[in-house]
């Protein structure tokens, strides 16, 4: 029986990252071996065991074979004279596929290190087209590793494998795991990239896809097309560290654009309200967590109105905080603001605002965003009415009650204002 470890703790060990968990493969050794050596199974699909001191997962070395679409048809089979590089070859990636051995030795028969000198996403071998998650993996992973490209090869069979609809087999829960994993990873708009350039986003979030080729009204953003702002967005709320469902809303926010040609942009638009139902149907198809979804719509249909916040009267502010829920809700609320100043700020270097040289580049990231402070101080001097001293007063007359609560509410905030 010999032990290697395997996959992403050599890749990241190897780059000089920190090593998050262990993987470990198992050659020359039987289920009733492991267990006789203390380890405890817990695979459903195949042999996989928990280390009696550590607890790490140990697999038996494998091989799989393809019986139906998408990632969960596979046969996979376990046996002594299953060699490591057969269990090897039937991995995504070679800088996935480095073994080490117990006297720290490495087992590289696909050129993973040279992969990984040369910065390239590199399949090991054709059986890669036979699980369309792997597509998702290779985009989450190059949201990860920014200066990585995808090799022309792997991506000409990542295409294939869009192409002939092994993509549409993925099932929603595998999608959101892979899309918010790459949300959550230090530039997301890789990801997308590299999901619209072998067509894969097209046919797991085609709201989305629709955004590119889409110009921004000059009135509204400087960017090239709605994409690119979107893109720019994102990764501004990486790059600050924001929570998930802020990056979410980020991605989210403009959906209502690419529903307009882009060659009739009237006065009033209205694409805040155009997104909403893309949003909803994403979410539903995908089966998007609520927090998710619910800080999405909010943040579509209420940016422009965060964006004019200076110029919105105590009447419409309190109306704002009702339709946001922000009295009961203020935390969502503030987060609302949050991905509101994202699409501010995804603006970045990179776009152009107009003709003259010393204007033609301009960062938004250090420009002053009050209107997240101003709502915030409304909204503080709205929850500083006593509502329930108002109710007993219209005791009477409950109808009236709230009515008098957002009178009240107005009259704080014009105070504040």
């Amino acid at each position: 029986m010999k032990i290697y470890k395997v996959g992403g703790a050599i890749r990241d060990a190897l780059l000089g990252l920190p090593v998050q968990d262990h993987d470990y493969v198992v050659v020359g050794a039987t289920p009733e071996t492991m267990v006789a050596e203390g380890f405890t199974p817990v695979g459903k699909d195949f042999p996989v065991f928990l280390h009696p001191a550590s607890h790490e997962e140990y697999a038996l070395a494998r091989t799989e074979r393809k019986t139906a679409p998408g990632y969960r048809g596979f046969v996979f089979h376990t046996a002594q004279d299953v060699t490591l590089e057969q269990d090897l070859i039937r991995r995504d990636l070679t800088i996935n596929a480095i073994a080490q051995a117990e006297d720290g030795s490495l087992v590289d028969p696909f050129h993973g290190q040279r992969d990984l000198q040369s910065r390239i996403f590199r399949h090991v071998s054709p059986a890669f087209a036979e699980d369309p998650v792997r597509i998702l993996r290779v985009a989450r992973f190059a949201a990860r590793f920014a200066n990585f490209t995808v090799a022309p090869e792997t991506l000409l069979l990542m295409r294939q494998m869009v192409a002939t609809g092994e993509v549409d087999a993925l099932v929603p829960e595998r999608v959101w795991q892979e899309l918010s994993r790459g949300l959550m990873e230090s530039m997301p708009s890789r990801m997308f990239a590299v999901l619209r350039n072998c067509g894969a986003l097209a046919r797991i979030l085609p709201e989305l896809d629709a955004l590119w080729g889409v110009p921004q009204p000059p009135l509204h953003h400087p960017e090239i097309d709605t994409g690119v702002h979107v893109m720019l967005v994102v990764d501004h709320a990486a790059k600050k560290h924001m929570a998930l469902p802020i990056r979410f809303a980020a991605l989210m926010h403009d959906l209502g654009k690419g529903a307009t040609p882009p060659t009739e942009w009237p006065r009033h638009h209205g694409h805040e309200t155009r997104g909403l139902p893309l949003i909803e149907a994403a979410c539903q198809r995908l089966k998007i967590p609520n927090d998710c979804r619910d800080l999405a719509l909010i943040t579509a249909r209420e940016h422009g109105n965060v964006g004019r916040a200076l110029e919105l009267r105590a009447n419409t502010i309190v109306s704002l905080f009702e339709r946001c829920d922000a009295f009961r809700r203020p935390q969502r609320f503030i987060d609302m603001l949050t991905a509101a100043e994202c699409d501010f700020r995804g603006r970045g270097i990179h776009s152009k605002i107009d003709n003259s040289a010393e204007n033609s580049i301009n960062d938004f990231a250090n420009k002053p965003f009050p209107q997240s402070a101003h709502l915030q101080n409304a909204l503080k001097a709205a929850q500083s009415i006593n509502a329930s001293e108002i109710a007993q007063r219209h005791n009477d007359k409950p109808s009236h009650i709230p009515e008098a609560i957002h009178a009240a509410r107005v009259s704080a905030v014009a105070l504040a204002i």
